[in-house]
């Protein structure tokens, strides 16, 4: 017997306008005018552990590069809520990031940003309120997504880009996913249904939400098929993308592609089991070169960035 509180009425609605969000397009990170400086900083560095791994990791991605291969980003919502949002998109304009995968809260806040210059709610508030996760806005833009992926037979990513751009984002400078669609870059969203603010409201359809990303795990097993003396970095999604990326790998083995001569590497702030297991120790098994860093994305991140953008110009 179901109660009368669990009548699904539908919930009342806020503009993004009028909510509280805690991170602002004033807050990203900027793009510096040359990064020659770093060279100069380099030398501060020791090339010793994680110093040594970080410069690794740089010289990986700059000769996947220039040899043509996969260099894929795995993405969890953190890295835009840290104001990345337009330092990945560089990467991603310059031709060295090819391919882009993220969970439903990643792909929600970058959208915020690139729509509204605003993101994140305040959640303790918000829930006491009960008007968390009840932006109008996002709901629609999404509702409007899932429809055109149903549509043309499409992922999720595709149409989520589709219609980003269609809404001529003014922050596009600062949002992965913009950058993903003037790139024309395989991005791919990856949604456990319940796990995002959208899936709250009615108009959110189940069906469209399950089989437009279905249809980006099957993309996302083909790159992963692809990876191969290319590297593959999980920024900060903590269960689903390390458990994407694994049921990708099987798939590809499974198909009789052997995958294993890649890199690999997690950054977090934490050491937790999924991506410990699935980005760091399963892969070295198969022959892979991996590395774990346990540090602020919004301090690392940038590191790796320009020691990337200076081996490039040297």
């Amino acid at each position: 017997m179901v109660s009368k509180n669990s009548d699904r009425a539908q919930p009342r609605r806020i503009s993004i306008r009028e909510r509280t969000s805690k991170v602002s397009k004033a807050d990203f990170a900027s793009m510096p005018d040359s990064f020659g400086w770093f060279d100069s900083f380099r030398k501060m560095i020791p090339d010793i552990l994680a110093g040594r791994d970080l410069n690794e990791l740089a010289d990986s991605i700059v000769e996947a590069h220039r040899g043509g291969r996969c260099v894929a980003f795995m993405m969890g919502a953190h890295v835009v809520k840290c104001g990345l949002g337009g330092l990945i998109g560089e990467l991603i304009r310059r031709g060295i990031v090819t391919a882009i995968a993220m969970n439903g809260a990643c792909a929600i806040h970058d959208v915020e940003i690139a729509l509204w210059g605003k993101t994140s709610e305040d959640v303790e508030t918000a829930l006491g309120e009960g008007t968390f996760g009840m932006t109008s806005e996002t709901v629609t833009f999404f509702v409007d997504a899932l429809s055109l992926a149903a549509r043309d037979a499409i992922g999720m990513g595709e149409a989520t880009l589709r219609t980003l751009a269609h809404c001529d984002p003014p922050n596009r400078h600062l949002s992965v996913l913009s950058a993903a669609y003037e790139a024309k870059v395989p991005t791919t969203i990856h949604v456990a249904i319940g796990t995002d603010t959208v899936h709250q409201h009615e108009s959110i359809d189940g069906a469209k939400l399950g089989m437009a990303t279905m249809k980006d795990f099957r993309l996302f097993c083909d790159i992963v098929s692809n990876l191969n003396n290319g590297v593959i970095l999980n920024l900060g999604s903590a269960v689903i993308m390390p458990e994407v990326f694994l049921k990708a790998l099987a798939t590809a083995r499974g198909r009789g592609i052997s995958v294993g001569d890649f890199t690999a590497a997690n950054f977090d702030m934490y050491s937790l089991y999924r991506p410990t297991k699935n980005i760091v120790e399963r892969p070295r098994l198969l022959g892979a070169i991996t590395y774990n860093f346990l540090s602020h994305h919004e301090i690392i991140l940038p590191f790796l960035f320009a020691a990337i953008m200076a081996k490039l110009t040297n």
